[in-house]
Order: C-alpha cells, then structure tokens, then sequence
C-alpha cells in the first residue's frame, strides 16, 4: 500500500492509524442480509447514528432508480450532509434491459471506489449492494479485497439479500433478517411511510 503525502508528510499507513485508535473506533463492514424486510431500514438507521455524529455520508442505492421516491432519501435532504446516488433503473423483473442495470451497477461500483479512495466519506450506505454481486454483474473477491484495504477511517454498509459468503467472512458486523410475517403475504401491496 502505497503513502501519500498529508500536510508536508508521509501520511501514516492504514494499519499504524488503527492501531492509535481506542477499540471503540474502527471502520466497519456491516452487512444486513436475509429474506426478511427490514435490511435498508437497518442500514438507514445507522446512518441516522452516523449523521448524529458529524459523518459525511454518502447513499449509493444499487437497484433503485431516479424515478421512486423514497422516504429516506426526503429525510436526508432536509438533515443535509447526506449525499443521495441511485445507481440503477429498477427491479430486474420491471427494466427493459438488463445490460443497461448492469452497466448502471458497474458505473455505480466505479464510483463508490472513487469515494472510497479519495475519503469523500466517513460513511458509505450501499443499498441493495448484494444483487449485483449474486448476479455476478460486478466480481465479490474484487470488492471484498477493495473494501478489507480501503484507506482512512471509512464505515460501508451494505443490504441486500442473499449476501455473498466472503462478503460475510470479510465483514465485521452481519445481520441476516429472516421474515416471519409479512402483508404481501396476504396479497397486500407495499405502504409508503412502511416499504417506502
């Protein structure tokens, strides 16, 4: 790993500025998985934390496109220093084109890592981040090496179903949600303020 210069220095490697620190700060990988609802708003909350504390947060929301309106997208704009990303143009089984999703998901990833190595963040949120990874639009091992060597202190949460097995091994916090109830079960449809 290569050191870059920091106010006239070398700037300290990753590891030795961990080591500094208390056992109460270190960067995390969180992943929120399962088949249970209740893995973006998991994800959301701790962002919530995150922006409490005076991160700098950035969303990347990997199968959403610019046209839903989401609720939490509306809260971050009114809290401020949340940037908003939608790097995708819907749920597979709703897009006409599955080589512009993919696409959209590689440009998306491209980007994450641009903000990952320039520490534009404290905190990356990569929403549905899973699906493009078990559909192998975008290659497990390569982000899970990117994210165990990211630079500086930089918390990344990831949700989605079906979390890949080194992502799982790679992370430090794993939660998998499993549904034991659910309205759409019934035949419901999703409920802004609750899905949305």
């Amino acid at each position: 790993m290569s050191e870059r210069p920091e106010s006239g220095g070398l700037r300290q490697s990753r590891e030795e500025r961990l080591r500094k620190r208390s056992r109460r700060e270190r960067p995390m990988l969180i992943v929120n998985t399962g088949k249970g609802k209740g893995k973006s708003t998991a994800s959301f909350g701790v962002m919530l934390r995150g922006w409490a504390r005076g991160y700098r947060i950035g969303v990347y929301q990997f199968v959403k496109s610019g046209k839903w309106n989401v609720g939490e997208q509306k809260a971050a704009e009114a809290l401020g220093n949340i940037d908003w990303f939608k790097m995708g143009d819907g749920w597979t089984w709703t897009v006409k084109d599955l080589e512009v999703s993919e696409d959209l998901a590689r440009e998306g990833w491209e980007e994450v890592k641009r903000r990952i190595l320039d520490e534009t963040y404290d905190m990356l949120l990569l929403d549905e981040f899973t699906y493009p990874l078990k559909w192998g639009w975008i290659d497990t091992e390569e982000v899970v090496e990117f994210l165990k060597n990211r630079p500086g202190f930089q918390h990344v949460i990831i949700s989605g179903r079906d979390a890949p097995q080194k992502l799982v091994e790679a992370a430090d916090l794993v939660s998998e949600i499993h549904k034991i109830k659910h309205p759409m079960d019934e035949g419901f449809k999703g409920q802004k303020g609750i899905e949305w």
